[in-house]
C-alpha cells in the first residue's frame, strides 16, 4: 500500500459509514498490475467487525450466465429462504435451484439489493466484486442495479475494473482511478537492489508496483548485482501487462510440472471449488499434495473447499502459459467433473473452450445453455452462448440461424452495435425466409438506435416483402417493427406506406385509416365517413374528413381490447407499445397510459432490458399528458439513465426531449436547454423527426413559460414542421396559438386552431376538445370567449390538472382586461395553486403576477411552505405510498429499494412533517 494514502482514505470513510448505517459504491479502475486487487484486499483487513462476500471475474468463464453473483452469495445463500417469494423463486431460479423461469428480470435485481441488505442485518457488509469486467455481465447488470439503489443498509460494494480490457461494462457508479506511484513509493517496494537496477526496473515499471515486484523478482543474481545486458530490460519495453505475464510465467516454469498442472486446472475452472478442481486434476494424474508447491510459492490461496488465486494476473499467467493440449485437457476433464455433477451449462462452455474446430455436438449443448440463459433473463450470455454454437457448427444455414439468434438477444439485452456485429458476419441472401426475416430486424434494431429510423423502416419493409410468400407468419411483426421505426422517423407518408401494406392487421389499421398510403396495388381505405376510392397520397388528409376517423378510432378499440386481454399477435410488446402511441395519437391518454404501463411490465417481466428505456419513455409521454409531472420525470429519468447505461443513444436522445419539457415547465432553463440541445445534436442529422420536434417544443414551452413569446413561436413552429401532417403535431398546437397571441402575430394562430378544433371534434376525446375550445377563445371574437373558456373548463374536470389551470391561468387574464376583477381572481388562484402544487414555477410565477395585478392575496401556497415541500422526491414517494398503506416491503419492491432505505426514508420524513407515526401521514397528505 506504498504511495495509496489518498485512495485507502476514500476506501476507509466508506467503511466508517457503513458502520455508521450508510451504504456507499466504488469503482475502482486502472491499467493492469496497477494495485486495485491490493485496495480491494486492504478494504478486507479494515472490514473488522463486519462480514465481506466476494467474488472474482474469470476472463474464460464470463459467458455463464449468473455465475458469478451465485459465486458471491454462496456464503449467505441460506439468506434466500428469508426473502419474499417472488424474489426467492427467481434467486433459485438463476441459480440454477430450480427448473422455473425468470419472468422478472428486475425482481432478481431487486433480490440481490435485499440479499445485500439481509446480509448486513448484524452488523456492516463489504461487497467485493474483482475484475468485474470478466464477471458476466447479467451479473455485472444485477449487482450495479443494486448499487445504484443503496442507501441507508450499511452494506459498501467495490468493484474493480482494468482500464481497457474488453468483457462485461460496469457503468454509473462513482470512480476511482487508481494511477502509478511516484518513485518515492516505488523505490520502497525495491529494497536492495543497486541504484542502477532500481532505477532501470522503476523505467520499465512506470509506477506500476505489480510490475516493480514481480520483475524485480524475475531477475537473476547477477542481474540484481547490476549487470544488465540490453536484453535483459530493453529500453524499448513491451507492453506493460504482457512483461508482467512473462515474470509469472517465468516463476510458475520453475514449479514442478505436477503442481503446474494442477495450477492450470484452477485456473480453467470457474467456481474455485476446490473439490471440482481436485477431482479435475485428479483425472490428469495430479493429486492435492501437488497444491503444495504452488501454495508455497504464493500463487494460491487456500480457504476450505475454495482456492483462490493471489492475482488475477497469475490465473492468467498460468492458463496462457500452458500448452494448448494441456489447456484442451483441463478443460474436457472439468466438462467430464460437471457433467457428473449435473451442470450442464458449465460443461457445455468447457467442452466449447476444448473445441479447436467445428463439432456439432457441442454447438447443440450451447443452443440449449443460450436458450437455459434466455429463460432467465441472462440475455448478454445467451447471445455469447448463441455465437459460440454458431463458430462450431458446420451447416451454414444452421451457422446463419444460430448468428442471427445472437444478434437478436444481444439487442434484447441493450447491446446494439454488438447486435450489429453479429449481424454483419451472417452471409447474404439466405434460403431460409424466417432467418432471413430475423436477420432483418437484427438489422433494423441498430438502423433504429444509432443512424436514421427511416432506413430501418425501409429495410423491414424490404424485409416483409422478401418474407411474405416463405413465412407469412413473420411478416406481421416486421410491419409492426416497421411502423414504429416509422413513427420515429416523423413521417406520417412512411407510416402510411407501412400500414399499406396489410391494412386488415390490427397494429397497422389505425394507421391504415389515418395516413392512407399510396403504394401502388395498395387496398383502399375501408369505407366510412371520409373514405374514398382507392389508394391515396400519404399526408393528403391534413383535415379530418379526408381520412376515415371513426374507422381509426374503432381499429384502435380493437387493438387496445386484443393486447388488454393477452390476444395480439405474438409480437406481443411491440403492440403495447403502438397501441400506447396510438391512444396518445388520438388524444386518450389514460389509455395510452395504461398500454404504456403494461409495456413496462411485459420488459422487466421478461428481461427485455433494450426496450425498457422506450417503454419508460411512452409512460412519460402519457403522464406528461395527464398532467402527472413527479411521475412522468421519473419514469423519463430511469428510461434515460437505462438507454446511458445500454448506450442507446436513439432512445435517450428521445428521453433528453421528454426531460427538457419538464424542465421548462418548471422553469430551470439551464437544464431545458442543455437537455433540448443534446437531443437535437443527435436527432437532427439523422432524420429522427420525432425526437426533433419534441426537442423544438421543450424549446418553445420553456421559452413560453418565462414569458418570451417570439422565441417560444419560432420553436413552436419549428417543431409543428418536423412533421408531415397535422395529426403528428396536435399535441403542441395550443401551444402554438398561444405564443402566437402573445406575440402579437394572430394571423399565425389562426391556421392551427381552427386544425386542431376539426382534429378534436373528430376524435372526440374531452382533453383535445378542451384545449381547442381554449384556443377557440384566444382566436375567436371576445363575444364568444367566454362561451369557449367556460366550455373547456368543464372538459377539462378529470383530466390534465396542469392543462385545466392553463386555461383558468388564460380566461383570468382575459376576465381582467375586462375588469371583472372578482372574477378573474377565482380563476387565476386556482391555476396558482395547482401550478404550485405540480411546480410548475414560471406559470405560477405568471398567475401570482396576474392575480396580484387582479387585487388578489398572493401568499405562499401549499407547495412553497407547506411541511410535503420539506421532503426530497424520494422520501415524498416513499411517503405517498406509505400514506397508501404500503409495507416497507411493498414500496421496496415497487421504488427498487431495499426495506432499509424505505425505513431510513420515513425515519427521515417523519421530523419534517411533524409526526411520528405512519398512521398520521394520511390524513396529512390529504389535508
Amino acid at each position: 500500500m506504498q504511495g495509496r494514502g489518498a485512495e485507502r482514505e476514500r476506501i476507509e470513510r466508506l467503511l466508517d459509514g457503513a458502520r455508521q448505517g450508510t451504504s456507499g459504491v466504488l469503482l475502482v479502475h486502472g491499467e493492469a498490475g496497477i494495485g486495485k486487487t491490493a485496495l480491494l484486499d486492504h478494504a478486507a483487513a479494515r472490514a473488522e467487525g463486519g462480514r465481506v462476500l466476494r467474488v472474482e471475474g474469470i476472463e474464460s468463464e464470463m459467458e455463464l450466465a449468473f455465475g458469478g453473483l451465485h459465486q458471491l452469495f454462496l456464503p449467505v445463500l441460506p439468506l434466500v429462504d428469508t426473502l419474499p417469494a417472488p424474489q426467492a423463486e427467481a434467486v433459485r431460479a438463476v441459480f440454477g435451484l430450480s427448473s422455473d423461469e425468470v419472468r422478472d428480470r428486475f425482481t432478481v435485481g431487486l433480490a440481490v439489493l435485499t440479499l445485500l441488505s439481509e446480509a448486513a442485518a448484524d452488523g456492516p457488509l463489504l461487497c467485493l466484486v474483482d475484475d468485474a469486467q470478466w464477471l458476466d455481465q447479467p451479473s455485472v447488470d444485477m449487482l450495479t442495479f443494486a448499487a445504484r439503489r443503496l442507501r441507508a443498509e450499511g452494506v459498501v460494494m467495490l468493484f474493480a475494473v482494468r482500464d481497457g480490457a474488453p468483457g462485461a461494462a460496469v457503468k454509473g457508479l462513482p470512480q476511482l482511478l487508481v494511477e502509478g506511484l511516484d518513485r518515492a513509493a516505488a523505490a520502497e517496494l525495491l529494497p536492495g537492489l543497486p541504484p542502477y537496477v532500481a532505477d532501470r526496473v522503476m523505467a520499465e515499471a512506470r509506477g506500476n508496483p505489480l510490475a516493480l515486484i514481480e520483475l524485480s523478482a524475475a531477475l537473476t543474481p547477477a542481474q540484481r548485482a547490476g549487470q544488465l545486458g540490453p536484453l535483459a530490460l530493453p529500453e524499448a519495453a513491451a507492453g506493460l501487462p504482457s512483461r508482467i505475464q512473462d515474470g509469472f510465467r517465468e516463476q510458475i516454469r520453475r514449479l514442478p510440472e505436477a503442481a503446474r498442472l494442477v495450477l492450470l486446472v484452477a485456473a480453467a475452472a470457474d467456481t474455485g471449488d476446490l473439490t471440482t478442481v481436485l477431482r479435475a486434476a485428479a483425472a490428469l494424474g495430479a493429486a492435492v499434495e501437488d497444491l503444495e508447491p504452488a501454495e508455497r510459492a504464493g500463487f494460491l490461496l487456500l480457504s476450505g473447499a475454495v482456492v483462490r488465486f493471489r492475482h488475477p494476473l497469475v490465473r492468467y499467467a498460468a492458463y496462457q502459459g500452458a500448452p494448448l493440449a494441456r489447456r484442451i485437457a483441463a478443460h474436457r476433464a472439468l466438462a467430464e467433473v460437471l457433467g457428473a455433477d449435473g451442470q450442464a451449462h458449465r460443461r457445455a462452455w468447457h467442452l466449447a473452450a476444448a473445441s479447436t474446430g467445428p463439432d456439432d455436438l457441442v454447438a447443440e449443448e450451447l443452443e440449449r445453455v443460450a436458450e437455459w440463459a434466455g429463460s432467465r433473463q441472462g440475455m448478454a450470455s445467451a447471445s455469447a452462448a448463441y455465437e459460440r454454437a454458431a463458430r462450431l457448427t458446420t451447416d451454414p444455414l444452421l451457422r446463419a440461424r444460430r448468428l442471427v439468434l445472437a444478434a437478436q438477444r444481444a439487442a434484447d439485452a441493450g447491446q446494439d452495435e454488438r447486435c450489429g456485429a453479429l449481424a454483419g458476419q451472417v452471409t447474404v441472401p439466405l434460403a431460409d425466409p424466417g432467418v432471413a426475416a430475423s436477420l432483418a430486424r437484427a438489422r433494423a434494431v441498430v438502423e433504429l438506435g444509432y443512424r436514421r429510423p427511416e432506413t430501418a423502416a425501409r429495410i423491414l419493409l424490404d424485409g416483409a416483402e422478401a418474407t411474405g410468400a416463405g413465412r407469412p407468419d413473420m411478416v406481421a411483426s416486421l410491419l409492426t417493427d416497421a411502423v414504429h421505426a416509422a413513427w420515429s422517423a416523423g413521417s406520417a407518408a412512411l407510416i402510411g406506406e407501412v400500414a399499406a401494406r396489410a391494412p386488415g392487421l390490427p397494429v397497422l389499421a389505425v394507421p391504415a385509416r389515418l395516413f392512407p398510403g399510396d403504394v401502388t396495388g395498395a387496398p383502399a381505405v375501408a369505407d366510412g365517413p371520409g373514405a374514398t376510392d382507392g389508394p391515396r397520397t400519404p399526408g393528403a388528409c391534413d383535415v379530418p374528413g379526408a381520412c376515415d376517423v371513426p374507422g381509426a378510432l374503432d381499429a384502435l378499440g380493437t387493438l387496445s381490447a386484443l393486447v388488454a386481454g393477452g390476444r395480439a399477435t405474438e409480437a406481443g410488446l411491440m403492440d403495447r407499445l403502438m397501441t400506447g402511441i396510438y391512444g396518445q395519437l388520438a388524444g386518450d391518454h389514460a389509455a395510452a397510459r395504461e398500454a404504456a404501463t403494461a409495456a413496462v411490465a411485459h420488459c422487466r417481466e421478461q428481461g427485455v432490458g433494450g426496450w425498457l428505456p422506450t417503454t419508460l419513455h411512452l409512460l412519460a409521454r402519457t403522464e406528461l399528458a395527464l398532467g402527472r409531472l413527479d411521475e412522468a420525470s421519473a419514469h423519463a429519468t430511469e428510461g434515460l439513465q437505462l438507454a446511458e447505461y445500454y448506450d442507446l443513444a436513439h432512445r435517450a436522445a428521445h428521453l433528453r426531449a421528454t426531460l427538457a419539457m419538464l424542465a421548462g415547465l418548471r422553469g430551470d432553463e439551464e437544464q431545458g436547454n442543455a437537455l433540448a440541445g443534446e437531443a437535437l445534436a443527435y436527432t437532427r442529422p439523422r432524420g429522427v423527426g420525432r425526437g426533433t420536434a419534441d426537442a423544438r417544443w421543450a424549446l418553445g414551452l420553456l421559452e413560453l413559460g418565462l414569458g418570451r413569446a417570439a422565441a417560444a413561436l419560432e420553436h413552436l413552429e419549428s417543431a409543428r414542421a418536423e412533421g408531415d401532417h397535422p395529426l403528428l403535431a396536435l399535441p403542441l398546437l395550443a401551444d402554438l396559438v398561444e405564443a402566437a397571441g402573445r406575440a402579437g402575430r394572430p394571423e399565425r394562430a389562426a391556421e392551427p386552431a381552427r386544425l386542431l378544433g376539426e382534429w378534436a371534434a373528430a376524435l372526440g376525446q374531452p382533453a383535445l376538445l378542451a384545449v381547442a375550445s381554449r384556443c377557440q377563445a384566444l382566436t375567436g371574437p371576445d363575444g364568444t370567449a367566454e362561451e369557449h373558456f367556460t366550455a373547456a373548463l368543464t372538459l377539462h374536470e378529470g383530466g390534465s390538472d396542469y392543462e385545466r389551470a392553463r386555461t383558468a391561468l388564460l380566461y383570468g387574464e382575459w376576465l381582467r382586461r375586462l375588469r371583472r376583477q372578482i372574477d378573474a381572481r377565482e380563476q387565476l388562484r386556482g391555476a396558482l395553486e395547482s401550478f404550485d402544487r405540480l411546480g410548475a414555477r414560471p406559470w405560477a410565477a405568471r398567475a401570482r403576477a396576474e392575480l396580484a395585478a387582479a387585487g388578489g392575496e398572493t401568499g405562499l401556497t401549499t407547495r412553497e411552505d407547506g411541511p410535503i415541500s420539506l421532503l426530497s422526491p424520494q422520501e415524498r414517494e416513499v411517503v405517498r405510498l406509505a400514506a397508501a398503506g404500503a409495507s416497507n416491503r411493498e414500496i421496496a419492491a415497487q421504488l427498487f429499494l431495499s426495506p432499509r432505505t424505505v425505513g431510513h426514508h420515513l425515519y427521515r420524513a417523519f421530523p419534517k412533517l411533524g409526526i411520528g407515526s405512519r398512521t398520521e401521514l394520511a390524513s396529512l397528505l390529504a389535508s
